[in-house]
């Protein structure tokens, strides 16, 4: 099955959802770009785009961009033209982080800075029967976002709301998919002075974020099957 991945061009690691996606049988075309089994569409080079024709999966991973920055608009209106290609035909779409932000902006809300941010694991709320969705995940932003009537909120937390859907389109805003690696590269250079403006050591972050995949890649695995079975299906 052939899986698109919309992502920036040094951030492509799809981690435990690509994982789990690539147990399912979804893979791309091209997938040698950052040892990615999908076919990824840089966010930065919207023109060189594949065709969503014969897609059987999007995924939007999270960016450094926010969505109403003036210099990324032309990205950010490719992508959310992209999105609502993709629901009108009813491809399912998993949204990460940014991808939240973005999939509202596309469906008529709109992206913000966030009166409350959230970096570091944090616990996110969800009812019967979107279980899978509740837990203790990965937090790293500083945007969110308002939702529109054309979505529903499906999980929350006390910063605002944590997952969206809309038929077969699906977003967090938590990043179900890092490993520890991922977040060390996150916390590296420039992020470990960011981290540490919001009282935050990398070196931490990292000790926790190796304690807290033991349960968060496992259920990451579970939000995927979830997701498989009750919104793509």
């Amino acid at each position: 099955m052939r899986a698109l991945l919309v992502a920036n061009a040094d951030d492509a690691d799809p981690g435990f959802i690509g994982q789990r996606f690539a147990e399912h049988g979804f893979v791309g075309e091209r997938f040698k770009e950052h040892g990615s089994k999908f076919e990824h569409c840089e966010r930065e080079n919207p023109d060189l785009w594949p065709s969503l024709d014969g897609a059987d999966l999007v995924v939007l991973l999270g960016s450094w961009w926010s969505a109403y920055w003036p210099n990324v608009a032309k990205s950010v209106h490719a992508e959310c033209e992209l999105i609502l290609e993709t629901h009108r035909r009813g491809i399912p779409l998993f949204g990460i982080c940014f991808g939240a932000q973005i999939m509202a902006t596309a469906f008529g809300g709109s992206a913000q800075r966030a009166q409350q941010h959230e970096v570091g694991w944090h616990k996110v709320t969800a009812e019967s029967p979107n279980e899978a969705i509740a837990g203790k995940w990965l937090q790293w932003h500083y945007d969110t976002f308002t939702v529109p009537k054309s979505l529903e909120v499906i999980a929350t937390s006390p910063a605002g709301p944590q997952a969206i859907r809309a038929g077969r389109s699906f977003a967090t805003q938590f990043h179900p998919e890092v490993t520890e690696q991922i977040v060390t590269r996150w916390a590296s250079e420039s992020g470990a002075e960011e981290l540490a403006k919001v009282g935050l050591k990398a070196s931490e972050l990292i000790a926790q974020t190796r304690e807290e995949v033991k349960q968060s890649a496992p259920a990451a695995a579970r939000l995927v099957d979830w997701f498989l079975e009750s919104v793509a299906k």
